[in-house]
C-alpha cells in the first residue's frame, strides 16, 4: 500500500516554472473568477473589464480542461462593449436581452445582425467586432465560449493574442451567414452540419432526428466561422431521456429550453453527481466522465454544446474518432456509449420519481422495460436478504443432513430389533392359540362320556 502522498510543485514566478499563462491573464484582467462544477449564470456575479468597458465574470467550470473556457458579458442598458479583436475563436450564446452585433472586416466589409435571447452567434477568428445592448431599461448577458485557454497557454503573449492585425479572409463566410441564413450539409444522423455565423433563436431552429443517442431525439451540428471549435444542439422530447455517453474534456453545456438534471459519474464508481438545469445553467463534464441527460419537463427540452474539435476540423484524435463512429457506438463495441438495456435500473426509477413531482408521465415505454423495472424495484432488496437466508439455511441443513445420514442406519437396527420383537410377540400369542385349540377337543371328547352317563341314566 502506497503510504506517501505525491509532492507536488507550485509555480515559482520569479524562476519563471511551472507557469499558466491563461490564468495568470484572467486573474489579471479585472472582472470576478467564478468556478464551479456547474454554473447559474443568470445569478451570477459580474464586475467591471476595463478591456471590454463593460461589466463581465470568467466562468471556470471544473471539467473546462486546457482547451476551452468561458466568460460573461453583462452589457448594461443602452451601452457597448469597446471594440475589440483577438486571435482565438469566440462562439456568443445570448442568455438574456436584446441588441446588435457590428462585424468589421480586414478589407473594409461590415455586417451587423440584431439578436436576442437564445441566439447563437460566432466572431470569425481575429476580426474587429463591437457588441451593442439595445435596450435602455434591461441589461444584456452574454454567454462567450471560447478557445483562448490553449491561444494565451500556446503563445503566452498577450500583444500577439489582442494587437494582431493578421486578416483570416478564407474564414468571413458568405454575405448571407451574418443574416441567419446559412447552407445544409447532410452527412448521416449525428453528422449534419449547418453552416452559417448567425442563428436568431435556437429554440426553434430546425433538428434532425438522431435515434442512436436515444428515445427519439434530435439534433443538428454547426459549422460556425469556418472554425476549429465545434458547436451543436440537441433536444430531448418531454417525458424521455438520452443514453448516457463519454467524451473528452472541455465540453460546455448551455441549457436553452425546457428544465431537466443529468447525471455524471466516474468509470467504476457508484457516486453520482447530479447537476439540476434550465436556461441560463453552463456545466461541463469532466474528462471522459460519464453523463446522461433527463428532461423532466411538460415540453422538449433543448441544450447547446460547445467546444475544441469540430466535425470538419477535429483537432484531436479523440474527437475524430467520435465523430467518426465512437460517438453513438455501444461501449461493448468499443464506443462510448450505455445502451438503455445496461445502464443500471435505479437509473430509470430514479427518473420517474422526478417526472412524478413535475406531472409528467413517461413515454419510455419503448425503449426500456418499466414494468420490469418497477417489480424488480419493490422487491429488490428482499431477494437479496432472501437469498442470504437461504444459502445460510442450506449452510446450516448440510450438517444436519449428515447427522441424519448418519443416524439413519441406527435407526435400521432399532426397526429391526423392533420388528424381530413383534415377530416373537406373534409367535408366542399363535403358541398360545394352539395351546388352547389342542385343549379344546380334549374337552370336546369328555363330552360323549356325559352323554353316556346321561343315557345310562334315562335307562
Amino acid at each position: 500500500m502506497v503510504t506517501d502522498a505525491v509532492h507536488t510543485l507550485d509555480t515559482d514566478y520569479a524562476k519563471r516554472f511551472l507557469l499558466q499563462p491563461y490564468l495568470d491573464w484572467a486573474k489579471n484582467e479585472g472582472p470576478p473568477i467564478i468556478e464551479g462544477f456547474s454554473i447559474d449564470v443568470l445569478a451570477a456575479e459580474t464586475g467591471y473589464w476595463p478591456r471590454y468597458d463593460c461589466k463581465g465574470a470568467f466562468l471556470h467550470t471544473r471539467g473546462r480542461g486546457d482547451y476551452c473556457t468561458a466568460y460573461a458579458l453583462d452589457i448594461q442598458p443602452g451601452k457597448k462593449t469597446a471594440p475589440i479583436s483577438h486571435l482565438y475563436e469566440f462562439f456568443v450564446y445570448v442568455l438574456e436581452g436584446h441588441g446588435s452585433t457590428v462585424i468589421d472586416l480586414a478589407d473594409g466589409t461590415r455586417h451587423s445582425f440584431e439578436w436576442g435571447p437564445k441566439s447563437l452567434f460566432a466572431i470569425p477568428l481575429n476580426t474587429r467586432y463591437q457588441i451593442f445592448n439595445g435596450s435602455g431599461t434591461q441589461r444584456a448577458l452574454l454567454g462567450c465560449t471560447h478557445n483562448a485557454t490553449i491561444t494565451m497557454n500556446l503563445y503566452h503573449n498577450e500583444k500577439f493574442v489582442f494587437d494582431n492585425y493578421f486578416a483570416f479572409s478564407d474564414r468571413s463566410g458568405d454575405p448571407k451567414y451574418y443574416e441567419g441564413d446559412g447552407d445544409f450539409i447532410p452527412i448521416k444522423p449525428g453528422r449534419d452540419l449547418w453552416e452559417t455565423n448567425f442563428v436568431s433563436d435556437l429554440s426553434d431552429f430546425k433538428l434532425h432526428t438522431w435515434q442512436a443517442r436515444g428515445a427519439g431525439g434530435s439534433h443538428v451540428g454547426f459549422a460556425l466561422a469556418d472554425g476549429t471549435m465545434h458547436a451543436h444542439v440537441s433536444e430531448i422530447p418531454t417525458a424521455r431521456y438520452k443514453k448516457g455517453h463519454r467524451h473528452g474534456d472541455g465540453v460546455h453545456i448551455w441549457a436553452v429550453t425546457g428544465s431537466g438534471y443529468s447525471l455524471l459519474w466516474n468509470e467504476g464508481s457508484q457516486d453520482l453527481i447530479e447537476v439540476p438545469w434550465r436556461h441560463g445553467v453552463l456545466y461541463v463534464p469532466e474528462l471522459w466522465m460519464f453523463h446522461q441527460h433527463f428532461n423532466t419537463a411538460k415540453e422538449p427540452a433543448r441544450y447547446l454544446a460547445i467546444s475544441l474539435g469540430s466535425r470538419r476540423y477535429p483537432f484531436t484524435k479523440a474527437k475524430r474518432d467520435g465523430v467518426a463512429g465512437e460517438t453513438d457506438t455501444d461501449v461493448k463495441k468499443g464506443g462510448r456509449q450505455i445502451e438503455y438495456a445496461d445502464q443500471h435500473p435505479n437509473i430509470h426509477r430514479r427518473w420517474l420519481a422526478a417526472i412524478a413531482k413535475t406531472g409528467v408521465i413517461s413515454d419510455m415505454w419503448a425503449y426500456i422495460d418499466e414494468r420490469r423495472i418497477q417489480d424488480v424495484g419493490k422487491v429488490k432488496a428482499k431477494p437479496k436478504s432472501k437469498a442470504k437466508a437461504k444459502a445460510k439455511a442450506k449452510a446450516k441443513a448440510k450438517p444436519k443432513a449428515k447427522a441424519k445420514a448418519a443416524a439413519k442406519p441406527k435407526v435400521k437396527v432399532k426397526a429391526t430389533v423392533k420388528a424381530k420383537a413383534t415377530v416373537k410377540a406373534k409367535a408366542k400369542v399363535k403358541a398360545a392359540a394352539k395351546a388352547k385349540a389342542s385343549r379344546k377337543p380334549a374337552k370336546a371328547k369328555a363330552k360323549p362320556k356325559s352323554k353316556a352317563k346321561a343315557a345310562r341314566r334315562r335307562t
